[in-house]
C-alpha cells in the first residue's frame, strides 16, 4: 500500500501542471486542472482499544503555530511541507494562524471551530476519550506537491506521532487542498498501525484520496471542527465522529446526522 498510489505518474502530471502560467493564480488558489491524488484503495486498521482507552492524538492542517516562532511560508509555491508540534495545553491567545486557502474568520472567532482543544479536554475529562495526546501536530495544509509532502515530511511525521504511543488519531482539515493533505496524513498514520478518522466537510475530495475513515457533513471551510462560538454543535459532530472509529471494520465515508439534529434546532429557533 502506498500513500500515493502510482506516484510517478502523479509527479508527471502535478510537473506539467505547474509549469502553466496560471497555475497559482495567487497564493490561495489553485489554477484550472490541478491534478488531485486519486487512490483506489485504503490502508485500514482495526482499533485495538475502546475509545474511552484511547490516547487520542489531535492534527489540523489550519496552519497553527506558537506567536513568537516562524510561521509557515505562506508563499512557497509548492507548499510549506514542515510541520509543528505544540502542546496542548498552550492558551488560545499564544497561537496564531498561517491561514492559507481558508477564510480564517471563524477560527479567529473561535479557535475551536477548527483546533477542537477545549471541546476534546472535555472529552477526556468526561471519559468519552481516555486522553488527549500531550501535544498535537500541526501543518499549513495548502501544499500543491502532494507527492513531496508523502515522500519527505510524511515518514517523519508518523514517527514522532509513534513516539507518543498515540491509539488513535483525528485529523481536522482547512481548506479543500488541506483534505487532500490531511487524507495522505492519515493513510500514512494508518499503514503504521494508527486508526485514523478524518473529519470532512468536502466529500469528493476524500472519496478520491480515501483516507482510511472519514465522518462528513456539510459544513464549511475554516469551522471544519464545528460552527463558531457553538459548543454544542462542536461537542455533537466531534462525539459523532469519534464514536465511529471503534465499530467501523472497513474504510469509508460516513454521513453524520449533525445536519439534520442541527436544522431541527435551527428550525425551532434555538439557535
Amino acid at each position: 500500500m502506498e500513500i500515493i498510489e502510482n506516484s510517478e505518474r502523479w509527479r508527471e502530471s502535478y510537473v506539467k501542471w505547474s509549469q502553466w502560467p496560471d497555475a497559482m493564480p495567487s497564493r490561495d488558489k489553485l489554477g484550472h486542472d490541478y491534478p488531485y491524488v486519486i487512490n483506489k484503495r485504503a490502508p485500514f486498521v482495526p482499533a485495538r482499544r475502546a475509545l474511552p482507552m484511547m490516547n487520542l492524538a489531535l492534527v489540523t492542517s489550519a496552519g497553527a503555530f506558537i506567536d513568537g516562532t516562524d510561521s509557515f511560508d505562506m508563499d512557497a509555491p509548492r507548499g510549506d511541507i514542515s510541520f509543528r508540534e505544540i502542546p496542548i495545553e498552550i492558551e488560545a491567545e499564544d497561537l496564531r494562524f498561517a491561514a492559507r486557502g481558508y477564510d480564517p474568520a471563524a477560527v479567529m472567532e473561535d479557535i475551536n471551530s477548527q483546533l477542537p482543544l477545549a471541546r476534546l479536554f472535555e472529552f477526556a475529562g468526561n471519559g468519552i476519550i481516555g486522553q488527549l495526546n500531550p501535544v498535537f501536530w500541526s501543518f499549513c495544509g495548502f501544499i500543491p506537491d502532494a507527492e513531496r509532502l508523502a515522500r519527505r515530511t510524511l515518514p517523519e511525521f508518523v514517527e514522532r506521532v509513534k513516539r507518543y504511543e498515540a491509539q488513535a488519531a483525528l485529523l481536522i482539515p482547512a481548506s479543500r487542498l488541506c483534505h487532500q493533505t490531511m487524507a495522505l496524513a492519515a493513510r500514512a498514520l494508518e499503514m503504521a498501525g494508527i486508526p485514523t478518522m478524518m473529519l470532512t466537510v468536502d466529500r469528493d475530495a476524500v472519496e478520491t484520496v480515501r483516507p482510511p475513515r472519514a465522518a462528513y457533513y456539510n459544513g464549511a471551510f475554516g469551522s471544519v471542527a464545528g460552527r463558531p462560538l457553538w459548543p454544542e454543535h462542536q461537542r455533537r459532530v466531534l462525539d459523532e465522529a469519534l464514536r465511529l472509529i471503534e465499530p467501523m471494520d472497513a474504510s469509508g465515508v460516513h454521513k453524520l446526522t449533525v445536519d439534520l439534529e442541527t436544522a431541527v434546532e435551527i428550525g425551532r429557533g434555538e439557535k
